[in-house]
């Protein structure tokens, strides 16, 4: 005891500093957030199959893990002034084994290996908000980032998102609402391909309503080969105007998009704006979204998507002049049988349709019904953490449908799972 009490002195220099660290990273905290889904299901095909998610819903139609880490830090603030550096990396895998990384699952009779898991750097950036004098409210940013994605969440579809690597200006207050502009790079294969973003948000309406504005253009850059390959190549346009209404405590969204020329397709492929393509790149097209959730009392919430996309005088199969539209519904209602306990129904209907010239006309549709009992943390149809364990059935129809694993080819199977998804 003696020797400790002697040498105890020669620690408090050490102690005081291991303090002082401690106490410096406490006043420079790392932001962590992250999603990820993940979980486990089989089908009366073998394994889980999944079916047009964006159109039918997500519920019970996943069978991957997805996961996305973020970490972030304000590295600067003073005098009204700061900087902040974000960052996320992204993984996806099959869920087929323990160990999955790249290059481990192999045919040995093919000697070819395919990778279990795929990584992604989705977002690098800095962020600097009053250091402009114009507008000391406002973010100047640049790098590699999200950027103000619109999202239905039930069936995981962005109809609205530039992101990428690109810089911006975002949030200047411009009389009632906020003014947003952005430049983001999406190549459309090898062809270089920016967008110039421009948004006017937080438009007060009537009564807990709001309308945001927004058009993206999408600016080609071809080198003079690829115009002497392709001497036609093209720009695209996007114009979005989208109402939102707060309403018994939900919202409810309604959409209307009209794209030209290389943004012409999207409408029918449910693009958000973040490719193009040069495929004989003409036309014009349009879409409606109205989707949100709303509470019916206190034991239920409902989720929903309606989706319309029509594209006129695209090209489709490498055929011009064809014109296509797609329909989809999906509701999502939820009945909470405590703070923790709730049932979830989830059914999905689309029908595409495709018109292409000088051939028969051609439908493809799809159904989907799930139920799922969820433990969640907390109430909420947004409440995360949550486990569920659920039943799907999948059928696909029409012309050009869909046949699932199996020697029959059936149009149809069932999935049976367990999956956890969060965000925090």
């Amino acid at each position: 005891m003696s020797h400790l009490l002697s040498e105890f002195p020669k620690w408090l220099p050490i102690a005081a500093a291991v303090t002082a660290a401690l106490a410096s990273q406490a006043a420079f905290a790392v932001d962590f957030h992250g999603y990820f889904r993940s979980g486990v299901g089989i089908s009366e095909d073998g394994d889980m199959q999944t079916f047009d998610k964006q159109k039918v819903g997500r519920l019970g139609n996943e069978n991957e893990t997805y996961g996305e880490v973020q970490l972030g830090q304000e590295v600067y603030n003073k005098d009204g002034k700061s900087f902040y550096v974000d960052s996320m990396v992204a993984m996806v895998s099959n869920q087929s084994n323990d160990w999955e990384g790249t290059g481990t699952s192999c045919n040995f009779d093919t000697k070819q290996c395919e990778d279990d898991a795929t990584f992604a750097l989705r977002q690098f950036n800095v962020q600097a908000k009053g250091v402009l004098g114009f507008a000391p409210e406002a973010t100047l940013w640049a790098g590699k980032r999200y950027y103000q994605r619109h999202d239905i969440h039930i069936s995981d579809f962005y109809y609205w998102d530039v992101s990428g690597a690109g810089a911006g200006i975002e949030n200047i207050q411009a009389g009632p609402g906020k003014f947003s502009l952005a430049w983001t790079r999406s190549d459309a294969g090898e062809l270089n391909n920016n967008i110039l973003d421009a948004r006017y948000a937080g438009i007060p309406l009537w009564s807990d309503a709001s309308l945001e504005l927004g058009v993206d253009y999408a600016i080609a850059n071809p080198t003079d080969d690829q115009e002497k390959v392709n001497d036609d190549i093209k720009d695209g346009v996007m114009v979005t105007a989208e109402l939102t209404q707060n309403l018994l405590g939900g919202f409810n969204k309604t959409t209307l998009q009209y794209m030209s020329d290389s943004y012409a397709t999207l409408p029918i492929y449910y693009g958000a704006g973040n490719w193009t393509s040069q495929d004989g790149a003409s036309g014009d097209g349009f879409r409606i979204i109205n989707w949100g959730v709303l509470p019916v009392g206190d034991k239920v919430e409902f989720g929903h998507q309606l989706v319309y996309g029509q594209s006129n005088d695209v090209t489709i199969n490498g055929v011009t002049g064809s014109d296509a539209d797609t329909f989809s519904v999906v509701i999502r209602p939820m009945y909470k049988w405590d703070d923790i306990q709730k049932t979830i129904l989830e059914l999905g209907y689309y029908r595409d349709t495709q018109d292409v010239r000088d051939q028969d006309s051609q439908d493809r549709t799809g159904q989907k019904y799930t139920i799922a009992q969820a433990w969640s943390a907390g109430s909420s149809f947004w409440a995360r953490p949550e486990i569920r364990v659920f039943a799907s059935y999948l059928k696909s129809g029409g012309d050009n449908g869909q046949t699932f694993n199996g020697s029959n080819n059936d149009d149809n199977t069932w999935n049976f799972g367990i999956q956890a998804e969060a965000w925090w």
